[in-house]
């Protein structure tokens, strides 16, 4: 909270909250063609017709793409040279997949009642956090209309850093060079839905809520350590308490 001067003299306490989201099982889930742009990005760059299958919640696309490539026994120098063309080709088979993400994927419940209830409170400020490239969380949250309520200029990606534990600092400096706004690490908020969006979280000093939509599902997240925790984002009065209250 920041003490404004209102008339007669008398301080009024402002909100002020930065609400950083995670995408991929918070928000959203894009159905095959998330994990399948990776995949064949790393094929592409390497030259390989397939490659190993691994866990990605929680971690970067540069993240994901250097193990797919060490496993699948690409010498470390030569994952190095491969990387920036697996994420170039990653990110062109996402974008061209955008009908088949619209059509196969889902917007977990409540998340655009949500968005759309703290678009309207005055003195929060949406943008994300995700380990995604920033043009392949841009495509996933404008194919299921989710970018209008949000300040993605101000978030941080998988492009800025390939360790998601760096990742907090990034968009508090961007939002103050950006927008003039600087926010106590109580008004900040960290939503994901992984043991990672929480480390992520506590690295940056920060709060986090944690969902139990995402792969983990809630009786696994529901033993996290993290500031709050619900089973998704449906009741948006509980929420909107969590996230917006004082």
């Amino acid at each position: 909270m920041v003490a404004r001067p209102a008339r007669g003299g008398e301080a009024v306490e402002m909100l002020r909250r930065l609400v950083l989201w995670d995408i991929d099982g918070t928000l959203l889930t894009t159905g095959p063609i998330g994990r399948r742009a990776l995949e064949l990005g790393a094929c592409r760059a390497a030259g390989l017709a397939e490659v190993p299958w691994v866990a990605m919640a929680g971690k970067t696309d540069p993240e994901i793409l250097r193990e797919l490539l060490l496993l699948a026994g690409l010498a470390p120098e030569d994952v190095r040279r491969a990387l920036p063309r697996a994420l170039e080709e990653a990110e062109r088979v996402l974008a061209a997949g955008a009908d088949r993400m619209r059509a196969d994927g889902i917007v977990h419940p409540g998340v655009p009642e949500l968005l759309e209830a703290l678009s309207s409170v005055r003195g929060v400020r949406q943008s994300l956090l995700t380990g995604n490239i920033a043009p392949n969380a841009l495509v996933k949250v404008r194919t299921f209309g989710l970018d209008r309520y949000l300040d993605p200029d101000v978030g941080a990606y998988g492009t800025d850093h390939p360790e998601r534990e760096a990742l907090v600092p990034i968009a508090l400096e961007r939002v103050e060079e950006r927008r003039g706004e600087t926010y106590l690490p109580e008004e900040v908020w960290v939503v994901g839905d992984t043991a990672r969006d929480l480390s992520c979280a506590r690295a940056g000093g920060v709060r986090c809520l944690i969902v139990g939509t995402g792969r983990d599902g809630f009786e696994v997240v529901r033993a996290l350590d993290a500031d709050a925790v619900v089973e998704n984002l449906a009741e948006t009065d509980l929420v909107m308490k969590v996230l917006a209250g004082s």
